[in-house]
């Protein structure tokens, strides 16, 4: 096996502009990959932030709508307890008691339920507010995954 050593030690060949070329159009290819990928990500981010500023907010008057709610129900257990105790003191006999007791404790269940129902319905409503802006978000990336 013969090899010729004219071609081995010739440079003629090697032509450095083109290796020079190659690695600019290498390296601004990477630049510009790397700019579009920093460009999504900060979108995304900005994004998040948003979302979670928005779950944050509702979560907030959510929230303190389900405080005034309690208290409105403390007040409202209260002022049926003292009335039932002003009756209370006017009592003639067992059988007015008995009556005045099935009454309040009548009262106080149908209270407790409506009560009950009002505050479900309250945690529902913020429930479903705080979790819209993450879902909202996350049909969002879903619809662009599918997209590509």
């Amino acid at each position: 096996m013969a090899y010729r050593t004219d071609d081995i030690f010739s440079f003629s060949a090697f032509d450095p502009s083109k290796l020079t070329e190659s690695f600019r159009e290498f390296a601004e290819k990477g630049a510009t990959q790397s700019r579009e990928a920093y460009s999504r990500m900060k979108a995304a981010a900005d994004e998040t932030t948003k979302t979670v500023e928005t779950t944050m907010q509702s979560a907030q008057a959510g929230t303190v709508e389900i405080g005034l709610k309690a208290i409105d129900a403390f007040r409202s257990n209260a002022d049926l307890s003292l009335s039932h105790m002003e009756a209370l003191l006017g009592v003639k006999s067992v059988a007015e008691l008995v009556e005045l007791q099935t009454g309040f404790l009548r009262r106080q269940a149908e209270m407790t339920v409506e009560q009950a129902k009002a505050m479900q319905e309250a945690t529902r409503k913020l429930a479903e507010e705080v979790t819209k802006p993450g879902k909202e978000a996350a049909e969002k990336v879903m619809a662009t995954f599918k997209a590509a």
